[in-house]
């Protein structure tokens, strides 16, 4: 049975196709994508999202855990897989298994997969990540010997690649970004002395492929820019050399309209009082889809493409918008609660986040609709 839908996510691939084709005109043939479509994509829906790009040529992506490649491979997502936040232990077999390619972070997670190698008889393949001064994950640069002597020691592996994660690429006016692509640099040469040399050096995500064109190394690792944002640059920046359409619009209808006299509270604990006869729309989404508390009495949705203040406490499944503006609204119409001129960027400016929280914030209460 078909039900109605109370709210949706139309996803358009094409948009997203068009994005990781910006991507590739401006980086050149020379470096490979390796798209990140870890938390569902950043709540595009990662199956959908891959596919499309497997069709377009990409054969590498990046997940965060081991249960987001599971979904991949259980559908049929080929090519290599690769899990930034690394394996935990007990997960190598199951890793193995899939063929995954594991970011190692520390000499356990090193070891174990070295041994889990050399159980199955066969070589695995991982990327070693760096810490450059992000200070959250990878191997410290403090002591690159003994760095060196880990890769060494692993003798069942295939060092796929070398990685560092940049804390502030959009930022030019900090000079951390300068300071850690110096160590990252320092590295690669330091374990390049001891013949340890990997396909692909990379420590471009998205606002570095926006703004610093000298991290097109082997790889790159485009995540929100695919779904059509970036981060505004800081400081002194170039223009982004990125041609970015957001892919989702996220849609709701008019339940009910009301209308209440002057005076009137409106919604829990009366946040909301009316200053005027008020007609008010009633919208069956609220927190439980995603649509943040934050959003109460700031936020606006467009209802036949006019803005209409959210009034009141955003709850659980209901969110009430001010209708005087648009006397024809009626039960049943459209309310675009995110696309057009709302986009993740304003929605994310209402709320004090950003972009990528918004998007991943979409529950899964939310079918997406997939549109080319």
């Amino acid at each position: 049975m078909t039900l109605p839908r109370r709210t949706y996510a139309r996803v358009d691939l094409n948009a997203i196709i068009s994005n990781y084709q910006s991507i590739r005109e401006v980086i050149g043939s020379r470096p490979e994508i390796m798209a990140v479509v870890k938390t569902d994509a950043y709540g595009h829906g990662a199956v959908e999202v891959a596919r499309a790009l497997a069709v377009r040529g990409c054969g590498k992506f990046a997940v965060a855990c081991i249960a987001e490649a599971v979904e991949l491979r259980e559908s049929g997502v080929e090519g290599e897989i690769a899990v930034l936040s690394g394996l935990l232990a007990g997960e190598e077999e199951l890793a193995a298994h899939l063929g995954l390619t594991p970011f190692m972070q520390d000499p356990g997670q090193l070891q174990r997969w070295n041994e889990q190698a050399r159980a199955d008889a066969r070589r695995l393949s991982y990327h070693l990540e760096v810490n450059t001064g992000m200070n959250r994950c990878g191997f410290d640069d403090t002591d690159l010997n003994m760095l060196a002597a880990l890769a060494e020691q692993a003798e069942h592996l295939d060092f796929e690649g070398l990685a560092s994660h940049h804390a502030s690429a959009e930022d030019f006016t900090s000079d951390q970004y300068a300071a850690q692509q110096r160590r990252f640099s320092v590295a690669a040469a330091a374990l390049a002395q001891r013949g340890l040399r990997p396909n692909y050096l990379h420590c471009a995500n998205s606002v570095a492929l926006a703004y610093r064109p000298e991290l097109d190394l082997d790889l790159v690792r485009p995540g929100i820019s695919l779904y059509g944002y970036v981060s505004q640059a800081r400081g002194d920046a170039p223009a982004s050399r990125l041609r970015l359409t957001p892919a989702l619009e996220w849609i709701t209808c008019i339940q009910k309209v009301r209308t209440v006299a002057a005076g009137t509270p409106v919604g829990y604990n009366g946040q909301f009082l009316a200053e005027r006869e008020t007609r008010i729309g009633v919208l069956p989404v609220g927190y439980g889809d995603g649509l943040d508390r934050r959003l109460s009495n700031r936020g606006e949705v467009l209802v036949a493409d006019r803005r209409c203040p959210i009034i009141g406490l955003v709850s659980m499944d209901v969110t009430l918008v001010d209708l005087t503006g648009v006397p024809e609204a009626t039960a049943g119409d459209e309310v675009m609660l995110l696309g057009r001129s709302l986009d993740a960027a304003y929605m994310a400016n209402c709320r004090g986040t950003i972009s990528l929280e918004v998007l991943c914030g979409i529950s899964k209460r939310v079918p997406r609709v997939y549109t080319r």
